[in-house]
């Protein structure tokens, strides 16, 4: 059977009260009786009755809606976030709308608008690597939507940031090649102008300054992922028989470089040791296991979303932006 029943008014006559006695036995009200609550409440959930959450927002202002822009949904540490915001917000009483922008620019700037069209409360980014223009952010600042920045960030904009410590993961990392023997470290880096490509070069430039050994551009190759491993594979192979390990700025490029150097006769980490960042389910995967630094991706979604909802429940409160730096753990397994 098909009900109709669309709102507090259709509730109301059903059980012959009014339409206040309804909305606060909902909302569970001390002065409405414990008796009546439970007949109200019993009725609602037989219908299948849902508050409209258009109007809702429209009373208050407010859609109760999240904005969340990410490089890679199906990226673990991307989605270990995502779980994060989820489990909080949701507790809190808001909904999440996802966006992926897929590392493109464009896709990053007609989510952004598509969000802000949905009437989004406030704003969750991770921002994509080609990402070179910041007015889009600007924009949403501007209108003043809150927005906290997480991984990723956009120094062109004062806002809340939830990061790891990639510097010190990088340090870590590198400092654990070069107590195990290894000179000759090659970095596969992510681009510069982002800042998590630039601390984890800082890191390992650092741990070898730290070790007395020489920072040579030659050992410094932007390439941050599978298919840049497989461009860069002849100068790859070139440099292979004079180095003695690879810090690779994620762990994805790390298990491809890995593999290639494999696939050529070299022995990890015999030869060769191999080491990542991010901790990837796949690390555990690979053989031989990959050494890399673990991101509590969980722990930072959890906290940027926290971030978030305090500002919109306290508009009115001064507060200055603040950074949240998660540390980051080195994992020792087999490729280092």
């Amino acid at each position: 059977m098909k009900h109709n029943i669309t709102s507090i008014n259709d509730i109301a006559r059903a059980l012959g009260v009014s339409a206040s006695t309804v909305s606060r036995a909902l909302k569970d009200h001390p002065d409405i009786s414990r008796e009546t609550r439970a007949r109200v409440q019993a009725f609602a959930r037989s219908v299948n009755y849902r508050p409209n959450a258009l109007a809702l927002g429209l009373k208050q202002q407010r859609s109760f809606t999240l904005g969340i822009i990410l490089p890679e949904i199906v990226h673990h540490f991307f989605s270990t976030i995502i779980s994060g915001i989820e489990d909080l917000a949701y507790s809190k009483g808001y909904r999440l709308m996802i966006c992926q922008s897929n590392e493109e620019f464009e896709r990053e700037r007609i989510n952004l608008q598509a969000l802000l069209d949905h009437r989004v409360d406030g704003l969750l980014i991770s921002m994509s690597k080609n990402t070179f223009e910041f007015d889009h952010f600007k924009h949403a600042v501007e209108h003043g939507l809150p927005l906290v920045f997480l991984d990723r960030v956009c120094k062109d904009i004062e806002t809340d940031r939830v990061v790891t410590d990639d510097f010190q993961g990088a340090h870590l990392v590198t400092t654990h090649l070069i107590r195990t023997g290894r000179q000759r470290i090659l970095h596969l880096a992510a681009p510069q102008h982002l800042a998590i490509g630039r601390k984890r070069l800082q890191g390992y430039s650092e741990a070898l300054a730290d070790h007395n050994i020489g920072l040579s551009d030659e050992l410094i190759l932007q390439c941050d992922t599978p298919t840049q491993v497989l461009a860069n594979r002849e100068k790859i192979l070139s440099l292979a028989p004079t180095i003695d390990g690879i810090f690779a700025v994620n762990d994805f490029t790390a298990i491809a470089v890995m593999q290639l150097l494999q696939e050529n006769g070299f022995v990890v980490p015999a030869d060769i040791a191999v080491a990542g960042f991010g901790d990837d389910p796949i690390a555990l995967i690979a053989r031989p296991k990959l050494t890399t630094v673990e991101q509590k991706g969980y722990d930072m979604g959890k906290e940027a979303v926290r971030m978030l909802i305090e500002r919109l429940e306290n508009p009115d409160k001064e507060k200055g932006f603040e950074t949240k730096t998660f540390s980051a753990t080195l994992k020792l397994r087999e490729s280092a």
